[in-house]
């Protein structure tokens, strides 16, 4: 490239680079098992899963997709979106889950980290209480696989487990529709729905095909006469309805939404939509290209709230943490975010770093958590934080006692709690914003989200720390191999703390674009809402259901 190129080709803020290769790799992933594969799927007379989602789905609303990226850079890239699609949206008019095997790819078959995905599917729809929908379009377990698939705690059986549960107690509507394969212990799944649906000519549901059972039994048997549509609808009545095509089928799974009871009424008092005070675009240019930089999170925040306005809380005390009541597409919320600017401190007091949790900000946004909790307003953890101050006056602060009292009224608040990753989440901060062990209802990042214990940078610092101490004092400088050491812990730590490393390993629900933060957040914060009980925990069966 000539220089005069180099002039005239805008270079990309670190934003929309980051954007760019995640856009990349998301239309790669949502290919599947790859063209040729689609094309021969549509040639059996059969919809691709994602064609079955966006009929299924109303038209025009906006569909979150969820753990697109899972396990993305493990089997050496043969293994996109691990043969599942899951995500939430609207079924006619009201919120729903939906999980989709993608024939695609292995024929739509069970990786361990498949399980993972349905899992959290599942737990979705109990936590909210809204209806999910099975496509079931697979062919059971990757068996190669199979050690991590079976077994535990978490692999296959516990799927069944919460259809169990959601069946029986939950009473959450759960509808299956039998696209394709659906073998062995698979078939629980669906025969534990509420409705099931399968396909004429194009379905298949047994605990063993056609050639296990001439292996096990010594029968020659056909798949339409052993687990075909008209065998489960005319002679097992294991299944519902029968339908003659794809197309057919979707029509009425919604048919079936449609005539569901309608959800309970929200709690909370929605208003009419109303735009933010800056267009969602301009993020890409308040954002730091340096991810260490400081910037001013209310301008952020004009791009996120409706008309940007925060009914903010004790605005004048410990400024490091950004506290308020606001609306997002109408709907209330309970917000808490990190500042990273530098904080002038009071009167004989030095100032504060921004991004670092003190004493005083601890106290504060646990008495505000426990006010929205006692008023029922969600919680919006909006993550750019480095951790708790150190050193002797924070220890002297009470700086524990005070952390301690912010993760409990975390933890324990009944609310919703939905967690944005928009920079840093380092540390014990990322636990006390709602990180993902304390069970918030959705957690997305943005493409600049860092999620580790700490920078690679800190990371040199106590690794090396004592030899580069030692040469100092010996007025030596680092060796090539000492800073290749250091390069090499540094390169390994900004891998790790890549936005599209978490959600690879499905620590993220979702890395989504900045665009599109007000659609995703007001959609997961419509979906939880769906559920007027307490939200703690992976599920709380009702008083009366026992």
């Amino acid at each position: 490239m000539t220089q005069q190129q180099t002039e005239k080709t805008p270079m990309l803020s670190n934003m929309r680079k980051l954007a760019k290769e995640l856009k990349e790799l998301e239309e790669q992933l949502k290919l599947g098992g790859g063209l040729d594969k689609i094309k021969k799927h549509q040639k059996q007379g059969k919809l691709t899963a994602r064609e079955r989602i966006a009929k299924l789905f109303d038209p025009e609303s906006y569909f979150q997709e969820l753990g697109l990226l899972i396990a993305y850079d493990q089997y050496e890239g043969q293994a996109p979106g691990v043969g599942t699609i899951i995500g939430i949206g609207k079924v006619c008019g009201r919120e729903a889950v939906v999980v989709a095997n993608d024939a695609t790819v292995k024929a739509g078959s069970w990786w361990p980290e498949t399980i993972k995905k349905i899992l959290r599917a599942q737990e979705i729809a109990m936590r909210s209480r809204v209806p999910i929908i099975y496509l079931v379009d697979s062919a059971g377990v990757n068996l190669p696989y199979q050690g991590g698939v079976f077994p535990g705690q978490y692999g296959g059986s516990r799927i069944f487990f919460y259809n169990s549960v959601m069946r029986r107690y939950l009473k959450i509507p759960q509808l299956s529709a039998v696209m394709g394969q659906c073998v062995a212990g698979g078939a629980y799944l669906p025969a534990l729905s509420d409705s099931i649906i399968m396909v004429e000519e194009k379905s298949f549901m047994g605990l063993g095909g056609p050639n296990l059972v001439k292996g096990a039994t010594g029968q020659t048997v056909d798949s339409e006469t052993l687990g075909g549509a008209s065998m489960h609808n005319e002679i097992s009545g294991v299944a519902h309805y029968k339908v003659p095509d794809d197309q057919t089928c979707i029509l009425r799974l919604r048919e079936l939404i449609k005539d569901l009871p309608p959800p309970t009424p929200f709690r909370a008092a929605i208003e009419v939509a109303k735009p933010p005070k800056r267009p969602e675009i301009d993020i890409y240019d308040i954002l730091p290209n340096d991810h260490r930089h400081p910037y001013d999170m209310r301008s952020l925040l004009d791009c996120i709230l409706d008309e940007g306005y925060l009914n903010e809380f004790q605005a004048d005390f410990a400024k490091e943490i950004i506290t308020g009541h606001a609306r997002i597409c109408g709907i209330p919320v309970g917000i808490i975010v990190n500042q990273r600017n530098l904080i002038k401190g009071t009167k004989g007091k030095p100032p504060k770093f921004g991004g670092i949790i003190y004493a005083d900000s601890a106290e504060k946004v646990a008495y505000f958590i426990e006010t929205c909790n006692r008023q029922g307003t969600p919680l919006l953890f909006i993550q750019d934080v480095s951790g708790f101050m150190v050193g002797v006056e924070a220890e002297q602060s009470g700086i524990i006692r005070a952390g301690a009292r912010f993760v409990e009224a975390m933890a324990t608040a009944t609310v919703p709690k939905i967690v944005l990753t928009i920079n840093h989440a380092s540390g014990a901060g990322y636990y006390a914003m709602a990180g993902q062990g304390f069970d918030p209802d959705f957690i997305f990042s943005w493409p600049t989200g860092r999620m580790g214990v700490m920078e690679g940078e800190s990371a040199v610092m106590a690794l090396f720390s004592a030899q580069l101490d030692k040469l100092k004092a010996e007025g030596k400088q680092p060796d090539d191999e000492l800073k290749a050491a250091m390069d090499s812990v540094r390169a390994d730590y900004n891998h790790q703390l890549d936005a599209k490393y978490a959600a690879a390993r499905g620590f993220v629900d979702a890395v989504i674009m900045p665009e599109n933060t007000r659609e995703c957040l007001s959609l997961a914060l419509r979906t939880t809402l769906n559920n007027s009980g307490p939200h703690l925990g992976t599920f709380i069966l009702p008083n009366n259901s026992l």
